[in-house]
């Protein structure tokens, strides 16, 4: 696909509706709890096309929100000091796991994207908060990485076990956002590095990726909005909710 015009014709007017309203939810959730975006769009996108092709949109939302997530709050140079292990792991996982499994199609590739969104769904749900000891970081960073890296070449889903690792860090509120803005990013670049050595990311994909940038930035516009008039745990316990029941049909169906 060599033009943006290409790209969506070949989607037609019914998927590129729901690229519209998927990626204004996504950023709804995202600017109201500060994740979800890339996880909404490819749990949804994944009802109608293939991950591959839900991946390559997603790349430039998920990068420039992430960038701007993480470029505030101060803490990022102690951030890239304190995780660079388990962010290199994060790139080469996925490097690793695009060279071994890659989005090549096939219901294996829905159902695995499904089981990811459930079992993060279920981790925020059930799980309880735990604590790394950080005499524990040097190796568990590291392999939480790099099974980071292995689940996002395969499903476009970068969210496991990476954020519950970071959240059991003990780090404070500014700190986590960042750190989570830091470890989107590195997952969405390599995400990116792998679609584009597949030849699943071209200049049409891009420029229909940058275009799902403006209503992804609407959503987030209104998710900050919606923040401050509605409680954020009720907010989250419905978002893990929802995505629950949307990994378990991709699971299940295939």
């Amino acid at each position: 696909m060599n033009t943006l015009a290409d790209f969506y014709q070949n989607l037609g007017l019914a998927l590129s509706l729901l690229v519209l309203v998927t990626f204004v939810l996504a950023g709804l959730i995202k600017g109201v709890i500060g994740l979800g975006l890339p996880t909404v769009a490819m749990g949804l996108l994944g009802l109608a096309m293939a991950p591959s092709q839900a991946a390559a949109l997603l790349i430039v939302p998920a990068t420039l929100t992430n960038v701007w997530q993480l470029a505030f709050g101060g803490h990022l140079r102690g951030l890239i000091k304190r995780l660079w292990p388990m962010l290199l792991m994060i790139f080469l996982g996925t490097g690793i796991g695009t060279l071994s499994i890659g989005m090549a199609g096939g219901h294996w590739v829905v159902r695995g994207l499904g089981a990811a969104l459930l079992l993060y769904a279920l981790s925020g749900l059930l799980l309880p908060t735990l604590q790394v000891s950080p005499r524990h970081e040097p190796w568990l960073g590291p392999v939480c990485g790099v099974i980071t890296g292995v689940i996002t070449s395969a499903t476009g889903v970068f969210v496991i076990p990476a954020v519950p690792y970071l959240q059991a860090l003990s780090l404070n509120r500014d700190q986590l956002v960042q750190a989570l803005g830091l470890s989107f990013t590195v997952s969405t670049l390599a995400l990116a590095a792998g679609l584009l050595w597949r030849g699943a990311l071209g200049g049409g994909e891009l420029s229909a990726s940058l275009l799902a940038l403006i209503p992804a930035l609407l959503g987030m516009w209104f998710g900050q909005w919606l923040r401050q008039r509605i409680s954020a745990v009720l907010f989250k316990r419905v978002f893990f909710l929802g995505l629950g029941a949307l990994g378990a049909h991709l699971l299940i169906s295939g």
